[in-house]
């Protein structure tokens, strides 16, 4: 079973054993998690400390701010029924201005009335991760695969998300030169910690982050270039 005590601490050393790169104005790097309500932390106990972006900002520590900008509900697709695009999260997140974008939209664009447009999904996210990428931050860009499905729930399933979401997100990733974070391969193997079959629990948003932390870093505490 996963630690979630012993990986906060082992990581936090190893920040302050190594160092991280400091921007130039001497401020924190800053990590916009841009999502739907697996990253607001919706299913998450006491999700304002466990939701994943939280449990990472506490791992970096100071040299680096991570803000939630998780909206529950939200699509990646325009015209969805709830769009990111149109969220104040989304307008938050571009104002922020970050460093680093790790973008988790895709599980609801699942649902039967939002995949009818499917095909509309990948220029989407090309335009999700040129909006980004414009900013004067110049910030880079992760996108992940959408964590698995152990049970249909909400009219998301298995079936769209690993078999149709999650190439188009690969696709995409190849076409823009983003890395992938694989989210669905960390919380595979461990369908107890997404109980209601689409929301981790505050242990899967745990993995969560452990998995973030290692894809946009050299595991040595210091920040991919």
């Amino acid at each position: 079973m996963y630690n979630s005590l012993r990986f906060p601490i082992l990581l936090t050393l190893l920040t302050i054993s190594t160092g991280l790169p400091a921007l130039a104005n001497d401020g924190p790097i800053k990590i916009a998690c841009v999502g739907d309500s697996i990253t607001f932390g919706a299913g998450v106990q006491n999700r304002e400390v466990n939701a994943y972006p939280q449990v990472l900002d506490r791992t970096f520590g100071e040299s680096v701010k991570v803000m939630n900008f998780g909206r529950s509900g939200a699509t990646l697709l325009k015209n969805g029924d709830l769009p990111y695009w149109k969220t104040d999260q989304f307008r938050q997140a571009t104002e922020f201005q970050p460093d680093i974008v790790i973008i988790k939209l895709g599980t609801n664009d699942s649902k039967p009335h939002n995949w009818e447009k499917k095909d509309e999904y990948g220029p989407d996210l090309v335009d999700m991760v040129n909006h980004f990428r414009s900013l004067e931050s110049r910030p880079t860009i992760y996108l992940c695969k959408p964590v698995p499905v152990p049970k249909p729930a909400f009219g998301i399933t298995e079936e769209i998300v690993g078999g149709e979401v999650i190439p188009l997100v690969v696709q995409v990733a190849k076409q823009t030169k983003c890395r992938v974070i694989d989210l669905y391969s960390a919380l595979l193997e461990t369908p107890e910690n997404i109980p209601d079959g689409v929301h981790p629990n505050a242990a899967g948003a745990a993995k969560m982050a452990e998995t973030v932390y290692e894809a946009i870093t050299k595991r040595n505490g210091k920040l991919r270039k």
